[in-house]
């Protein structure tokens, strides 16, 4: 639930800034137990967030509008 709390609040943030600001940076999952930290999982290739299904500031705009 956190994450997801995490997520909603990026979305509102994003969706409500000025389109002159900078993008604000996609929330990480919090550590769990037994599962790898997003900088173990990104590797060699250098994934951010964005690249790994962050929605763009254009399907959030669509979906909320």
């Amino acid at each position: 639930m956190i994450d997801q709390l995490a997520e909603a609040n990026w979305m509102f943030a994003t969706v409500n800034r000025d389109d002159d600001s900078e993008p604000l940076d996609f929330p990480e999952p919090i550590p769990r137990p037994g599962i790898e930290s997003a900088d173990t999982e990104r590797g060699a290739s250098g994934d951010t967030a964005a690249e790994k299904g962050a929605p763009t500031t254009d399907q959030l705009l669509q979906f909320f509008l």
